[in-house]
């Protein structure tokens, strides 16, 4: 199969993360347990009646909330706010911030507690790899914040701050340190101990 398309250069935004203290904002649907472990178990299992158990890898679409996600996309790229865009595809959020920072020789820290759920009770692991649609990470400068979610609100999508670029190259998680991410001021996380912290090519490679 072959998928060809044409495009003018000077509308190329990349999935690359740049510039330290830039913020990367969750955009689109909730995220919920569907989707984990897609990557892995669709690749390689049927469905049949009886296989209850890997329903929470299956992705949920809504395609009302894809248009809308897509439009406020193309609106955020004419208006020249978008440093990078990203994809949530396979392994969600921990693949989408992990591999534009790598692509970027920079490094990133996400913070859990501000990724908008639709379940209770989801472990930090759900959170950073569910597969949830509808979702696309895009990095502003903390000047454009404000713009970015007014556009977002404009077109009824929820917009999130999770990240914030750094120039560590290294990829930390942590769980309730942003308390005022769209500053763009020193370091979100101070002392916190992270959750996860690995060499950001680890990932990215």
């Amino acid at each position: 199969v072959l998928c060809l398309g044409l495009l003018p250069h000077d509308r190329l935004v990349l999935a690359r993360a740049r510039g330290a203290g830039n913020l990367a904002v969750l955009l689109g649907s909730s995220t919920g347990r569907d989707g984990i472990g897609g990557a892995s178990v669709l690749a390689s299992a049927g469905f049949s009646e009886g296989d209850e158990e890997k329903r929470p890898s299956v992705q949920v679409g809504d395609p009302l909330e894809e248009k809308k996600l897509i439009e406020a996309c193309l609106a955020l790229l004419d208006a020249g706010l978008a440093v990078g865009v990203q994809d949530l595809g396979a392994a969600g959020l921990s693949c989408a911030a992990s591999e534009t920072a790598a692509k970027a020789g920079a490094g990133m820290d996400v913070d859990v507690a501000r990724v908008p759920r639709r379940e209770p009770g989801m472990s930090a692991v759900e959170v950073m790899t569910s597969e949830s649609q509808e979702r696309m990470l895009v990095i502003v400068q903390p000047d454009d914040l404000a713009e970015v979610l007014g556009l977002c609100e404009r077109w009824e999508i929820d917009a999130s701050v999770v990240g914030r670029v750094t120039d560590s190259r290294r990829f930390r998680v942590f769980d309730g340190v942003f308390d005022d991410p769209g500053t763009g001021d020193g370091d979100a996380t101070g002392d916190a101990e992270p959750l996860a912290d690995v060499p950001v090519e680890s990932l990215g490679d």
